[in-house]
């Protein structure tokens, strides 16, 4: 063996001239190829026979090659680098391009004899001899490469560096062999056998996936980058040629006859497990044995043909199982259809359609009593709303798009049911609504406690969310806070101020500005009536009855003028006490007196027991006319207390009722003019406390009217004041824009309707705001 003795450069000795230079350097011995190929060939056929390798054995061959190059390189550089067009430049790369060509030659040869016994061979035999050769060969070839290590690092490298084609470091050199005389022979009959061998492991068999995975190994690591073969990093070309793309087209016709058999014979519920369990199955697939890549390409063959070439049956079969709530199911078959791309939409459409009906349906069931008790109307609503937003949430994923369906649904069937057509307004809902509010919120012996109803505050608010007239809530709303703050009848201050919260966090600032000015106007006033008590001690003629007052902003509360009215005598000298005490501390201001609104306490001692009678004022004036005669006509109770004769008949009626009045004929029952009405002495009641301050019907009644008739007023100025702000951006604008920018700015507190936009567009006309523009149709100009 020779061996290198000394590190001599190239130019050591040089004359420096392009001449050649006979003999060899010092420490260099020339070494021919066929001096050293006999032994390094022996070596190279004990790696490839898998024989026993000793270190010292290795390292000799190693030196062999390392000798050759080094040795040769040196003598030849010494020689004229000027070369003849089309020989290979450089003496270097001829010297290793021999040492190359015989090992090509000794690869290819090895695989011609090996291909001979694997040619005849089919299925699982096959893959058997194919992946065991290839594991060794490729091992056999990854310690070749260690021996030829100083031919890959200087002269293949350089090979590569400037351009030369075909040329590879060993190891690739041997994968390229593989590739051209065992694979290309071979890979057809390999890749049939994977393919059955996946299929018999679908239809249910445990198989032998090293086999796979080995034949898959082989596939990826022929993969070579015939551009830049130095390049790390795969090049999967033979992988999804020889077997990625014949593997999908094969799962392809597995599962379209599969589905279309198990569909035959099974319920779509079924179906859809099976399909789960398939997309699982093939998932896992990748990971034991495939290459990673391939994982999103199955996956979408995979739905294709299981899923979205079946969405007909899954969109028919989605209503059957939203009529039997089968929540579990309608998860599955949520979690498979979102696999394909706008797959949801009909599911979406599907289900808006669903939970529509089933509100109305649900409202209907309820009869007259939905009309009539708000709290049933809007326990009836937060069912059907409890119920599919619980599925939108577990079984749909909170999907935005299922979201979306369920506000849709429920806004229709809020705002269009058997109760807002009965009524013939979509307003009934805000109303009723409103109402119930009042039901909660009011003191009564069935108020929840705070936390439970807070929690149904919030339950109320969803309810909101759907009302598209939220201005008809406002008045309705308005009027029963007023009513609650005014009576003393709030169950707690604490709630009403967290629904305030509530509402003008959904609406804004605006919406609450005069419920948050009534709290107001409660606070100030228990301020005025400590004042006003302190001033009667200092007096020197303090009241004789116990008096509070409230002073209301008249701008902020709902309320109607009083009518004219005779306060009773023993209340005037309270109320004149107070209107001089009120000017001295606030001049200019006038106080309006709400009789109406008005109530107190009177003790009794005309009968058996001592009783204290709530009433309101109008009740008391007629009553304290009793402490003058125990019998008056109804006309001489009209003058007396100068209240409206269809108002006092009411007040009369409702006294009757409750047994402290009487008329002595049926003639006199009647309540004209004439009748008589006289006290009934021998009133009982088990209460020593009577309250009889019950709301008159056609006080509600009127109170129902005025509150819409004021709605459509303010609507009127709303919407003008919308078209005014439109039009002073937009200068001029055509009438169909004009509209639906109305529409769309009003959309959060009301729907209006589009006759009545126009009407207040000929007002704005007629008041010079806005006009018609010349000579163009159908288009509005702003005038400054």
């Amino acid at each position: 063996m020779s061996h290198r003795g000394s590190g001599g450069g190239s130019g050591s000795g040089g004359s420096g001239s392009g001449s050649s230079h006979q003999g060899n350097p010092p420490g260099l011995k020339q070494i021919d190829l066929d001096q050293i190929w006999g032994d390094l060939r022996e070596g190279i056929e004990q790696v490839y026979n898998r024989q026993c390798m000793s270190k010292p054995r290795y390292i000799e061959l190693y030196t062999h090659v390392y000798n050759y190059c080094t040795s040769v390189h040196q003598q030849v550089n010494r020689t004229s680098k000027t070369s003849k067009k089309g020989q290979i430049s450089g003496g270097a790369q001829l010297v290793g391009l021999e040492l190359y060509k015989r090992l090509r030659e000794y690869l290819r040869n090895y695989l011609i004899s090996l291909l001979k016994h694997g040619v005849d061979l089919m299925d699982e035999d096959v893959l058997q001899f194919y992946t065991r050769q290839w594991e060794e060969y490729q091992f056999s070839s990854k310690v070749l490469n260690g021996v030829c290590a100083y031919l890959n690092r200087h002269w293949v490298r350089r090979e590569c560096e400037e351009g030369r084609k075909g040329i590879y470091e060993i190891y690739q050199l041997a994968l390229v062999t593989w590739r051209d005389n065992l694979f290309k022979h071979l890979n057809r009959q390999v890749t049939n056998a994977v393919l059955k061998l996946i299929e018999r492991e679908r239809l249910g068999e445990t198989v032998n996936t090293r086999l796979v995975s080995g034949v898959i190994n082989c596939y990826v690591e022929l993969g070579l980058n015939e551009e830049d073969p130095t390049a790390r990093g795969q090049n999967l070309s033979v992988y999804k040629e020889s077997f990625e793309n014949v593997f999908l087209e094969d799962t392809d016709r597995f599962y379209i006859r599969e589905s279309s058999e198990f569909l035959l014979q099974n319920p779509v519920t079924e179906y859809m497990k099976k399909t789960e369990q398939r997309l699982l199955e093939e998932q896992k697939r990748v990971q034991v044995y495939l290459h990673q890549t391939t994982n999103d390409r199955l996956a979408k063959t995979c739905e294709r043909v299981l899923i979205e070439k079946h969405l007909d049956i899954f969109h028919s079969e989605f209503q059957n199982l939203l009529d039997a709530d089968k929540n579990q199911d309608l998860g599955r078959m949520f979690q498979l259809v979102a696999k394909i791309n706008n797959g949801l939409g009909e599911l979406r459409v599907l289900l808006e359609g669903h939970i529509a009906n089933q509100g109305v349906v649900a409202i209907d069931k309820c009869g007259d009593s939905a009309i009539n008790d708000p709290k049933v109307y809007v326990n009836t609503i937060l069912e059907v709303h409890k119920k599919y937003h619980a599925l939108v949430l577990i079984a749909f994923n909170n999907d935005v798009g299922f979201v979306a369906a369920l506000d849709k649904a429920c806004g229709r069937f809020i705002n269009s049911n058997s109760v807002t057509k009965a009524a013939n307004s979509s307003s009934k809902s805000p109303e009723l609504l409103a109402k119930y509010c009042d039901v909660l919120l009011k003191k009564s012996s069935k108020n929840p406690e705070e936390a439970e109803l807070e929690d149904t505050l919030n339950q109320v608010m969803v309810v909101f969310k759907y009302i598209e007239d939220k201005d008809v809530f406002q008045k309705f709303y308005s009027k029963m806070l007023a009513k609650r703050l005014v009576q003393h009848m709030s169950a707690s201050d604490d709630a009403e101020a967290s629904m305030i919260s509530k509402l003008k966090q959904a609406c804004g600032f605006e919406y609450t500005s005069k419920l948050q000015r009534m709290f107001q106007d409660i606070g100030v006033s228990k301020d005025l009536n400590e004042a006003f008590r302190k001033h009667l001690t200092n007096s020197a003629e303090p009241l004789d009855i116990d008096f509070s007052i409230q002073v209301l902003s008249s701008g902020s509360w709902p309320f109607q003028q009083s009518f004219t009215f005779s306060l009773p005598t023993e209340l005037e000298r309270s109320v004149h006490r107070f209107t001089s005490f009120y000017s001295a501390q606030h001049s200019g201001r006038k106080l309006n007196w709400l009789y109406n609104m008005s109530k107190g306490e009177l003790h009794t001692n005309c009968f058996k027991n001592r009783y204290t009678l709530q009433a309101s004022t109008f009740q008391m004036a007629v009553l304290l006319q009793y402490n003058l005669s125990t019998s008056w006509t109804v006309q001489q109770l009209h003058e007396s207390t100068q209240i409206k004769m269809d108002y006092l008949i009411q007040v009369l009626q409702i006294l009757l009722k409750a047994k402290l009045l009487t008329a002595p004929t049926e003639e006199d029952a009647e309540l004209a003019p004439t009748a008589t009405v006289e006290l009934f002495t021998a009133y009982k009641n088990k209460k020593l406390r009577v309250n009889i301050n019950i709301p008159m019907k056609t006080e509600l009644k009127v109170e129902q009217e005025i509150t819409h008739k004021h709605i459509e007023e303010d609507r009127k100025l709303l919407i003008q004041a919308a078209i005014v702000r439109i039009m002073k951006m937009r200068k001029m604008l055509k009438h169909q824009q004009l509209v639906a920018e109305v529409l769309n700015q009003l959309s959060s507190r009301f729907k209006p309707r589009v006759h009545i936009i126009k009407k207040c567009i000929d007002i704005l006309i007629e008041k010079e705001y806005l006009e018609r523009t010349e000579g163009q149709k159908d288009t509005y100009s702003y005038l400054a």
